[in-house]
């Protein structure tokens, strides 16, 4: 059992696969022991460090603290009465295990397929003066080494509150000697890996933007100094959300550290009624004492298979064309089957209609909202188009931006007060269009109906979701002054009722994600959505460390990966065809061309690609990754996958520019059976321990952005002795 519990001390022992986690109720209040490698329950933890011999609440490290009331560092919540102060105190008053992991109401989270796989733990806190109760919840799973965290407030008072704060989670720490890490970015630039050592004060990362963004993402780490990929401890934090977020370490006089993750107070005013409750997002936390590679793969194999759902779930994503670089708005229905017919001689799988297929989307500037055929560039509609790209042997997907509403449209005309604005002031325009209220039911469900009427009558088996802009002027029409401050996670919970409700209705259909590429990469939308396009940015070498940055967290079978023309749309770069090839080939393959512009040589080399692609795509998408290389540090980048049962791999390697004079690589490798060998293809058999231990050597590729990739197979016959 993950969860042991000492009644007469109040000590909460929470177990992972090799990790511990925990607490006790002194005083009233419930104090943070430890963290970190797996300890023996039956013992006697007495003398576990962190339970406080005085009353000062600055010095205690709490599980979930307030301000107003001693402790002067940042509160994990924060509550206004009627009367105007903000002074509330929370003391234990029981505790409740579980089994299994309950669902959070109307919101994502990570879900269990059986009562077996994990236990939860909720503890009450209640202040008694307003009768408010704050439920801590710790689910924990026997085989990974996470703890999901979230907080449920339940009004049992007689007046009216007003949450300013509601965090997901807080804990207190014993020591500060750790990095910072996060990911960092903007558009075309995303998932730069961020490290800067602690000190006094705070460092914070955050989003205002509506969503969680291109430039920080809803993830944190502390590592102890001198971690790696493979050595070190790390604790990580990813949010189950996709809105305004905030994530912090706050570091005391005593050297003690704070670390806390969720909904960002920034615009936040949640009205609390008698008997009403508010539930906060998730937080998984997740311990690794094998580096950054041993919390990635944690975070990878928990939500590739218990947060992610549905048909692909577990399936081969199919290898795709999308004809947005080709035709960018400029097409007809005879170029679009013009390249289908190239890419299914090619193998491809699945071609993707994108942006200006609606309304008389001829630029950016027009229709969102007027969710219609154009006629003029298909004149026998979207059925017929998809039909015709169906007998030649693809599926058909198709590109929507839903949650936008341009000036420019009937559906604008009819309805001006549907968009997020304030009533007399300007309405900001990003990209010339404006943002529809979600928060309104009636909104949620004019877009089910017009998006329904669309996968109802097209034989369409996928969907690229898009989102190009922030929230701005963030206020609704329809909620009274008193609501006004819940509308920025009113819209996150409208989107989300809209997203089941459609995955609900439409199961066979492949949902990707998208927000000008990375700006909304987060949980809360592979919860819906099984993967996401990464970066706009289509350029090989950027997409390096884009595609590395985020194989921090989130796993590769979430990554969408494509192969663009060049030079590169969006650098001028032009990269050799194989290496765009392999670097797309380390995510959900693609193209994102024009495939009629092919000479017959350059056709026959994506067909090799993606007949290789087709051969290890499982490998890709579903088994270990582990990263040897970092493209943040150096001319050279590596990565490799392993199956689960170490039956076979593939190793990616790149080098950016040639060098004079330059010599082989020497790669060490990880994951593989260290008592087998490997044949591995075009190198040889060697041992997993000589491949691990002493390395592969890796030829200098020929010219500036080389790569190569190796496949490779357990020989059954060689074990060692």
């Amino acid at each position: 059992m993950p969860i042991y519990i000492e009644k007469e001390t109040l000590r909460f022992h929470l177990q992972g696969k090799t990790t511990s986690y925990l607490m006790q109720v002194v005083d009233g209040y419930l104090v943070h022991l430890y963290w970190g490698k797996k300890i023996r329950h039956e013992q006697d933890l007495s003398h576990v460090p962190g339970v406080p011999n005085h009353q000062n609440l600055d010095l205690i490290p709490q599980e979930y603290p307030q301000y107003g009331s001693g402790d002067f560092r940042e509160p994990a919540y924060q509550v206004q009465l009627t009367d105007g102060t903000r002074i509330t105190e929370l003391v234990y008053s029981s505790y409740e295990i579980t089994e299994g992991k309950p669902a959070l109401d109307g919101l994502p989270a990570v879900y269990t397929e059986s009562n077996e796989e994990a236990q939860t733990l909720t503890i009450e806190l209640k202040d008694v003066y307003t009768g408010l109760s704050v439920f801590v919840s710790y689910s924990v799973f026997h085989h990974m080494d996470s703890i999901i965290r979230s907080v449920r407030y339940e009004h049992k008072g007689k007046d009216k509150l007003r949450l300013l704060r509601a965090l997901s989670m807080s804990v207190d720490m014993n020591v500060s000697d750790y990095e910072f890490v996060y990911l960092s970015g903007a558009w075309a630039r995303e998932a730069n890996i961020v490290k800067r050592p602690l000190g006094p004060g705070s460092t914070r990362i955050e989003s205002k933007r509506g969503m969680s963004s291109h430039q920080l993402n809803p993830f944190m780490a502390l590592a102890s100094k001198g971690t790696n990929e493979a050595r070190g401890e790390v604790y990580g934090f990813s949010l189950v959300y996709s809105g305004n977020f905030i994530g912090s370490a706050e570091v005391d006089p005593q050297r003690k550290v704070r670390i806390q993750m969720g909904i960002n107070p920034f615009d936040f005013d949640w009205v609390l009624s008698p008997g009403e409750s508010f539930q906060t997002p998730e937080v998984v936390m997740v311990y690794s004492s094998e580096g950054f590679g041993g919390m990635s793969r944690t975070y990878h194999k928990l939500y590739r298979t218990r947060l992610v759902r549905g048909k692909y779930r577990d399936k081969e994503r199919p290898i795709l064309v999308n004809n947005w670089e080709a035709t960018y708005f400029n097409f007809t229905a005879d170029k679009i089957e013009d390249i289908a017919k190239v890419g299914a001689e090619l193998g491809i799988e699945l071609f993707v209609l994108d942006d200006g297929w609606f309304g008389k989307r001829n630029d950016d500037t027009t229709s969102l909202g007027d969710w219609t055929v154009d006629r003029n560039k298909l004149p026998n509609g979207l059925t017929d188009l998809a039909e015709k790209i169906n007998q030649k042997g693809l599926q058909f997907g198709l590109w929507v931006e839903p949650e936008m509403v341009s000036p420019d449209s009937n559906l604008y005309r009819s309805h001006p007060d549907w968009c997020l604005h304030v009533e007399g002031r300007r309405r900001t325009l990003a990209r010339s269009q404006l943002v529809l209220d979600l928060s309104r039911t009636e909104v949620r469900e004019y877009l089910y109906q017009a998006l329904s009427d669309i996968f109802e009558s097209v034989p369409i088996s996928y969907i690229k979701w898009d989102m190009n802009r922030g929230l701005s002027e963030i206020a609704s029409a329809a909620a009274s002054p008193d609501h006004q401050g819940e509308i920025a996670h009113r819209y996150v919970l409208g989107l989300y009722d809209l997203l089941a409700k459609l995955t609900t209705k439409f199961p066979h259909i492949l949902f990707e994600s998208c927000a000008s590429g990375g700006g909304r990469f987060d949980p809360g939308m592979l919860y819906y959505m099984p993967q996401t396009w990464t970066s706009d940015n289509t350029d090989a070498v950027e997409r390096l460390k884009i595609q590395y940055g985020t194989s921090l967290v989130y796993p590769a079978s979430a990554i969408g990966a494509h192969v663009s023309a060049v030079p590169n749309h969006q650098l001028g770069r032009s990269t050799s065809l194989s290496m765009r090839g392999n670097v797309a080939m380390s995510g959900n393959f693609g193209y994102e061309l024009d495939l009629t512009k092919f000479s017959e040589e350059e056709k026959e080399e994506v067909r090799g690609q993606v007949a290789e692609y087709k051969r290890f795509r499982s490998l890709v998408q579903q088994g270990d990754q582990f990263r040897l290389l970092s493209p943040f540090e150096g001319n050279e980048a590596s990565w490799m996958f392993v199956s689960a049962d170490q039956s076979e791999a593939i190793l990616f390697y790149f080098k950016v520019l040639a060098e004079p004079y330059a010599l082989p690589s020497l790669i060490k490798l990880q994951g593989l059976d260290p008592d087998a060998s490997y044949d591995i293809e075009g190198a040889g058999t060697y041992g997993g321990d000589l491949l691990m231990n002493v390395g592969l050597t890796i030829p200098a590729p020929h010219g500036d952005f080389g790569s190569h990739v190796f496949y490779m197979r357990k020989d059954e016959s060689s074990y060692a002795e």
